[in-house]
């Protein structure tokens, strides 16, 4: 081989691995720094160190488009974990307020519950006094009755009767 066309081979390898190292970074610069010194040694195994140089640029770029996507991926984990994190936060206080808002409707339903059974307990309380007085008035009113007519004839009935009648009247005209 040519002196002059491997000299020239070797500079423009060089020069595209130098340039090729710039952008990407260090690792990358290293492999074409060894791969110029591997063309540098073996002029004839040019053509293979390329070809790994491609396979190794190619390594790189699909790298690269995975650690993107991963680094995508994390983000939109990260939201995820966070919007989570916030329904879970929200949830537990909705859940909190519905199980207070419960309970004080269940502690105002006892209080009007009580209530109606107090109310219904002096209602019949009343009712049973009230019965209790009639039935009293009742069996005074039939012995008043039976030791009336025991201790008075009919005369003396009749005449109290008429009195009765007298008085009613009586009542009648002061109030008209």
């Amino acid at each position: 081989m040519n002196p002059l066309i491997s000299a020239a081979s070797v500079i423009a390898a060089g020069l595209a691995v130098g340039l090729a190292s710039i952008g990407p970074g260090v690792g990358q610069g290293t492999a074409a720094g060894q791969a110029v010194e591997g063309i540098a040694r073996q002029p004839e195994a040019e053509g293979k160190i390329r070809e790994d140089l491609e396979c190794y640029s190619k390594f790189r770029r699909t790298t690269r488009g995975a650690i993107e996507q991963l680094e995508k991926a994390r983000a939109r984990l990260r939201k995820v974990e966070t919007e989570a994190d916030e329904f879970r936060v929200n949830g537990y206080s909705e859940i909190e307020r519905e199980k207070s808002n419960l309970i004080n409707a269940a502690y105002e339903t006892l209080e009007q519950l009580e209530s109606y059974k107090n109310e219904t307990i002096h209602f019949e309380q009343q009712r049973t006094i009230n019965q209790v007085r009639q039935r009293v008035f009742e069996q005074a009113l039939q012995g008043a009755l039976g030791t009336l007519n025991s201790c008075l004839n009919s005369e003396l009935h009749l005449r109290t009767i008429s009195a009765n009648i007298g008085m009613l009247g009586a009542m009648k005209e002061i109030t008209d």
